[in-house]
């Protein structure tokens, strides 16, 4: 009865922590913050864009990129087709500008095209974009401005959602909040451990070939820097926006991303040894998220076992969690049940997303992509 009842206690309290605990204590340590020195110094930029499928936003993105407030001799865009079966390359073509290279290639996904993308690249500076976001145009100079600081090896801007129409997507927003509230804290620490992948920039002499099936260039690249002893800001003056996510959508996007931090781990062993100075912080942060779905798994099997009292607690405490996931989810919306239960929905659909992420290690990683 023992050990059943500390293998309860142990999955409580790691979860508990990881949810809840961490993030208070990372406010607490950010109080000693590291402050950059930031200092605009005009450096040669190349904007690498890898796009699949495109079509419906390649005009406006590259607009945007266009119109950014950076000197514009300083500037070359360098557009990557993804073996695009839409006009997204012929659309891009269509823009005259002579900063503007399309470069086709097979499909064979972001990370090889950003590779191209790279290799073509000439700027001091690597600014990396997606298609579907737009971005403040003062995000470039901020950016850059990072760079006066010689720590600094890559510094992400901050992805804003826009308000939901519905209740589902007004929830993945408030958990983007909680994710850039933990990432603004590592970075006043020191170094968050990856970037936001829509809009980041980094020194290019730290930028390293990826392995082709790494699902995020967002983590493995800024890693790479990080390891070599550079830090990996957050600079909230860098903003891009977005759309809301339906749940469906940010389930495909949670296991891909989850998938994508076993193959960084992979590829990356020394995260997970002193080597890496945020050590704690990762397995935190990182780890832990990965973690909670098979504490949450161990928790429900060892129910049975625990002594009649402590059974009766711990199988009505998930019990009325995940029922009220369930009610969450079939809730008529606008009711006050899916507006009280749908918190709960979505954090056990993103739980789900992180154990499926894991079949990473036994399946394609370009299957685990999805439009």
């Amino acid at each position: 009865m023992l050990l059943p009842l500390l293998i309860c206690a142990v999955c409580l309290c790691w979860i508990t922590y990881v949810l809840f605990g961490y993030p208070l204590l990372l406010r607490f340590l950010a109080r000693r913050e590291r402050p950059i020195q930031k200092a605009f110094e005009p450096r040669t930029v190349s904007i690498v864009l890898a796009v699949h499928n495109g079509s419906r936003w390649i005009r406006r993105k590259i607009q945007n990129l266009l119109d950014l407030d950076y000197p514009s001799g300083l500037v070359e865009i360098i557009v990557v087709s993804d073996g695009s079966t839409d006009p997204t390359a012929d659309l891009a073509r269509e823009f005259t500008d002579p900063r503007i290279r399309v470069i086709e290639i097979p499909h064979s996904g972001k990370s090889a095209a950003l590779n191209r993308g790279i290799a073509e690249a000439t700027g001091e500076i690597l600014f990396f974009v997606d298609v579907r976001q737009q971005i403040d145009l003062s995000s470039l100079r901020n950016l850059v401005a990072d760079f006066g600081d010689p720590a600094v090896g890559a510094a992400s801007g901050e992805l804003f959602i826009r308000a939901g129409a519905t209740t589902e997507e007004a929830n993945t927003g408030l958990y983007w909040k909680y994710e850039k509230f933990i990432r603004r804290n590592l970075s006043a620490l020191d170094s968050v451990p990856g970037v936001t992948g829509c809009i980041y920039a980094m020194r290019r002499d730290l930028a390293v070939a990826m392995p082709p099936e790494i699902l995020l260039d967002d983590v493995f690249l800024p890693m790479n820097a990080f390891l070599r002893g550079y830090r990996v800001i957050l600079d909230e003056t860098a903003k891009a926006w977005d759309e809301p996510s339906t749940l469906n959508s940010e389930f495909y996007r949670k296991v891909r991303t989850q998938a994508g931090v076993v193959q960084v781990v992979r590829q990356l062993p020394a995260l997970l040894t002193p080597r890496n100075r945020m050590l704690g912080h990762f397995l935190s942060h990182k780890i832990g998220r990965l973690t909670i779905p098979w504490a949450l798994l161990l928790l429900a099997v060892t129910t049975p076992f625990l002594p009649p009292q402590w059974r009766f607690i711990i199988a009505a405490i998930q019990i009325i969690g995940y029922g009220l996931a369930l009610i969450g989810a079939v809730a008529p919306e606008g009711t006050i049940l899916k507006r009280v239960a749908s918190p709960l929905t979505t954090a056990v659909i993103l739980f789900g997303a992180a154990m499926w992420g894991m079949s990473v290690l036994f399946r394609d990683p370009q299957s685990l992509w999805k439009r």
